[in-house]
């Protein structure tokens, strides 16, 4: 059975940082490219960073120099650095991890920023 656990969500003060983890289990972790996804609260989800299975990286315009995606295939699990926090960051952040042939969602986690 394939799960993804997203954890490190929270309550935190404009300015400050948390980092996300999406532990994955059931999967070649290895092989797959991972995804960050954030939804506000009647905003549509949408897709704050990417890495890839070789290890390269992308970012939404909205995040680049504040959001860092990273994964380590050791610990079957990717992360979220996430800095410098603001009000509008305040979401539930999804993991994705996906093949050509594979797509599996986590639950998601909430952080929420407070001004």
């Amino acid at each position: 059975q394939v799960q993804l656990v997203e954890s490190g969500g929270g309550l935190v003060q404009a300015g400050g940082s948390l980092r996300l983890s999406c532990t994955a289990s059931g999967i070649i972790f290895s092989i797959f490219s991972m995804r960050w996804y954030r939804q506000a609260p009647g905003k549509q989800r949408e897709l704050v960073a990417t890495i890839t299975s070789a290890g390269s990286t992308n970012y939404a315009d909205s995040v680049k120099g504040r959001f860092t995606i990273s994964r380590d295939n050791a610990k079957n699990t990717v992360y979220l650095q996430i800095n410098s926090l603001k009000p509008e960051d305040t979401a539930v952040y999804y993991c994705r991890s996906t093949t050509v042939h594979y797509d599996y969602w986590g639950q998601g986690t909430q952080v929420t920023v407070s001004s």
